[in-house]
């Protein structure tokens, strides 16, 4: 496959919501303003990669940075491909960063809950740096939602609770780090963790495991990044 056969380019928020809707295996577009990246292949779309600044505002401060220098991964919505993940994230971060020179560092999770142990980013020589805190959740018409995105799409939960909204504790990710510079690796390396393996799970599929499953807040970017 030649270079020319794979191109990357801003993706316009209706490819980027079609590829999640159907080749994501949570089938659900975060909310607000996003950073979208398209994938093509052979002059055809194949997918997107998603960007956002993160639920949690203090995402990056346990590594130093402020949230202008770090985002998270939150969607990787690929159909078939010839070309590797590894490469088409690699390609994706250096034309995210052309536009962006503030990034240092990129986070991203793995939802144990889905079956999902992060074997794209170890494949990619991210960091394992442990696993988040719990959070909670709710459970509403058969979709279960982070409280902060519920929130924000829905208003209050309280309201729901009548209607058969369900609080649940929610489940532990794996957390990757990717740093953009080497002395953000220096910096993030003593922090490194054994990698997690592959836990069997029934009817997990072979889907792709990427950007977890949770809708979050946008990366403060504007222009044509925003489709």
């Amino acid at each position: 496959m030649n270079k020319s056969d794979l191109r990357i380019d801003w993706a316009t928020h209706e490819a980027a919501k079609y590829a999640v809707m159907n080749w994501h295996y949570s089938k659900c577009m975060p909310v607000g303003k996003l950073v979208k990246i398209g994938v093509w292949e052979f002059n055809k779309f194949i997918g997107v990669i998603i960007f956002g600044r993160g639920a949690n505002p203090g995402l990056y401060s346990p590594y130093g940075l402020t949230q202008t220098e770090g985002c998270e991964l939150v969607r990787i919505a690929l159909n078939s491909h010839v070309s590797s993940v590894s490469r088409i994230m690699s390609i994706a971060f250096k034309f995210l960063v052309e536009s962006n020179s503030s990034l240092r560092l990129i986070v991203s999770f793995a939802d144990q809950s889905q079956g999902h142990h992060g074997g794209i980013y170890q494949a990619s020589n991210w960091i394992y740096n442990g696993q988040s805190q719990s959070a909670e959740e709710y459970l509403y018409n058969g979709k279960r939602w982070h409280g902060r995105a519920f929130r924000k799409s829905h208003g209050s939960h309280l309201k729901y609770i009548d209607k058969g909204l369900e609080i649940v504790q929610g489940s532990r990710k794996h957390r990757y780090l990717m740093s953009l510079d080497s002395d953000m690796r220096n910096q993030i390396e003593p922090l490194s963790k054994p990698y997690p393996k592959r836990v069997t799970r029934a009817n997990s599929g072979d889907q792709l495991e990427s950007g977890g499953s949770i809708p979050t807040h946008t990366l403060h970017i504007e222009g044509s990044a925003n489709g």
